[in-house]
């Protein structure tokens, strides 16, 4: 029996590492990347293979770059679920942003999607079936003061859903997104217990959600229903 293959970007810690284990616990064989990570990336791929025995191979590379992009997927000849979830955060005032932050956060967070979805496409297409989910936030829609960069990435990436989204409903290959509201990860290790608790207090469901929150909804969206497409769904507890 041939397992189901999965690529989830950015693995090593939070959502990113929620997603592996979730669909490892699915039956799924996993690749899994991360920028500079390594340690974690190899323990997280010992763990998923011996509770879950299957397959799960590590890539250590900044997908912000092409050709780390093309290296990752020589080593992939099928792909049934691809997760871009890698991505950097970028809290300042505009103007104290360099040109180089912002091409630096742009190509992160949006160029890098493109890149793996190029290559992931002709692996689906040989199928004739396959998922794109992307890892958004309620920024890419709504905004968030100092947060410019990160916003406009974001917004970038859910009219990149929609828009690939379309371009491949032909083909029976689904894109959709998930933009998450205020997670219980280290992108937020920025803020303190005071600012946290000021942000919480005005999220209706009175919390963070939890990674494992954003991994179930993940799978949900990437089985079961070939004709949700080109949607972004608002994960925040009602907060946005």
């Amino acid at each position: 029996m041939i397992r189901k293959h999965a690529l989830i970007t950015g693995a090593s810690r939070g959502i990113g590492r929620a997603l592996a284990l979730e669909f490892a616990a699915n039956g799924y064989d996993v690749t899994v990347t991360c920028l500079k990570n390594t340690e974690m990336l190899r323990q997280l791929s010992d763990d998923i293979k011996a509770q879950y025995r299957v397959d799960c191979r590590t890539f250590t590379g900044d997908l912000a770059e092409y050709e780390n992009t093309d290296e990752l997927f020589r080593d992939i000849d099928r792909l049934d679920v691809l997760i871009n979830n890698a991505g950097l955060s970028y809290h300042g005032l505009t103007q104290d942003m360099s040109p180089g932050d912002w091409d630096h956060i742009i190509s992160s967070n949006l160029s890098s999607a493109f890149y793996t979805s190029r290559l992931a496409i002709p692996l689906m297409l040989k199928q004739k079936k396959g998922k794109i989910l992307n890892i958004s936030s309620v920024w890419g829609e709504h905004g968030a003061s100092m947060e410019v960069a990160y916003s406009a990435s974001k917004g970038g990436l859910n009219a990149f859903t929609k828009a690939l989204a379309k371009e491949l409903a032909p083909s029976n290959i689904q894109v959709n997104a998930i933009a998450c509201g205020m997670m219980d990860t280290d992108m937020n290790s920025i803020f303190n217990k005071e600012e946290l608790n000021e942000i919480i207090s005005d999220i209706p469901a009175d919390r963070m959600g939890q990674p494992v929150e954003a991994a179930r909804l993940a799978m949900q969206i990437c089985t079961g229903n070939d004709y949700l497409t080109g949607q972004i769904i608002t994960l925040d507890g009602g907060w946005i």
